[in-house]
């Protein structure tokens, strides 16, 4: 019996994966399907309860895709939901109302072992079969994916990603290692319940002068910092890298590389952020010096032709795609990419070019992504 190839799976159902699956339903492709581990967009249900998108949401209208946190043209969480700053919960239910109205062939509780390369075909291997498809693309995001180490002792904290909601966390006095979007936003929601918070980073990001959004602080961090309950029980200590944790007699105690030790009953917080899921699949790629996936203009792999990358984690020399309005740019390089490689026209991607999805150069800003 001859096994069935797709013309292409998908592995991840969060921003990415849905955008180009989208993308690849209007270059014209029929069979295709997108894997999820879990359920379309679970990384952002899985969100602290009150974390909401920095990025602002604005309704799309003729003019273009306004909508900072669209992933599809014709949509707008800021439309459908009525929502600025959408939670995790309400932006997840957003990519299940685009994945519904758009039909896309989603498996979800579908878990990915293993991606490999047998002549011309990929095998996707799962818990319950291996699929075959002539082009893969891994959009499986980040977030699921914690960096939980870092500093000697960080396996005493807790990583913020893993916080199901700041009121389940006991305690008064708070000790936040990170000073980025994860831990101003920690802090915030803590000094909202009169929580004393000492947050410790080892440069200053609410001092750096730049506008790339990749590597400073977002306006609405910054408009939190100035409110009375941030200023009045947040205590900042810039330029303060930690060096270890560790725990005595019920006491954490923070040590620092100018020889301080910051001592709290309650387990520190670790704003760390994320490794990605590329490194799951980096045997299929070449690595960049900074250790992200070397691609090309196509967002391909140059070792394995074939395999593309979209999400966070796409980067082309110093351009960085850590938000969903950068790497939505990318879809349609992608979906053309393969649709070419099948020999279909793709003509309703000149719509995405339109809308300013489609880019012949890479005009996003630069340096490292530190978001």
């Amino acid at each position: 019996m001859k096994v069935k190839t797709h013309d292409a799976v998908v592995i991840g159902a969060g921003a990415a994966g849905v955008g180009v699956g989208v993308a690849l339903k209007d270059a014209g492709l029929e069979d295709y399907l997108l894997l999820e581990r879990h359920t379309i967009g679970s990384s952002f249900a899985a969100w602290p309860t009150e974390t909401r998108f920095i990025t602002p949401s604005f309704p799309t209208n003729s003019i273009g895709m306004l909508d900072l946190n669209s992933i599809a043209i014709g949509s707008s969480p800021a439309y459908s939901m009525r929502v600025e700053h959408p939670t995790g919960r309400e932006y997840a239910a957003h990519l299940k109302q685009v994945a519904k109205h758009t039909a896309l062939p989603i498996r979800e509780n579908t878990s990915v072992l293993r991606v490999t390369k047998v002549g011309d075909e990929f095998c996707i291997d799962t818990e319950d079969e291996i699929l075959r498809a002539r082009h893969v693309v891994w959009a499986a995001g980040e977030y699921q994916y914690p960096r939980l180490n870092g500093l000697i002792g960080s396996e005493l904290c807790r990583h913020t990603a893993t916080v199901g909601g700041y009121e389940e966390l006991e305690g008064d006095d708070f000790v936040i290692i990170g000073g980025y979007e994860s831990g101003v936003d920690a802090a915030y929601h803590l000094s909202q319940r009169n929580k004393h918070v000492r947050m410790l980073d080892s440069g200053c990001p609410w001092t750096k002068e730049t506008s790339d959004p990749s590597v400073a602080l977002s306006t609405s961090s910054f408009e939190r910092m100035r409110e009375s309950h941030f200023e009045q029980h947040v205590e900042l200590f810039p330029n303060t890298p930690v060096v270890s944790v560790s725990r005595s007699g019920g006491v954490y105690e923070v040590a620092t590389h100018d020889e301080r030790v910051f001592q709290t009953s309650t387990q520190p917080l670790w704003a760390g952020g994320f490794v990605g899921s590329h490194r799951l699949v980096m045997d299929l790629f070449e690595a960049r010096d900074d250790g992200f996936p070397l691609l090309t203009e196509n967002d391909e792999s140059t070792l394995v032709p074939g395999i593309f990358l979209c999400g966070p984690a796409v980067r082309h020399d110093n351009h960085v795609f850590c938000f969903i309005y950068k790497y939505r740019q990318r879809f349609a390089v992608v979906a053309k990419a393969i649709a070419t490689s099948l020999g279909l026209p793709a003509e309703r991607l000149e719509e995405y070019r339109n809308w300013g999805m489609y880019l012949d150069d890479l005009s996003c800003c630069g340096e490292e992504c530190v978001c």
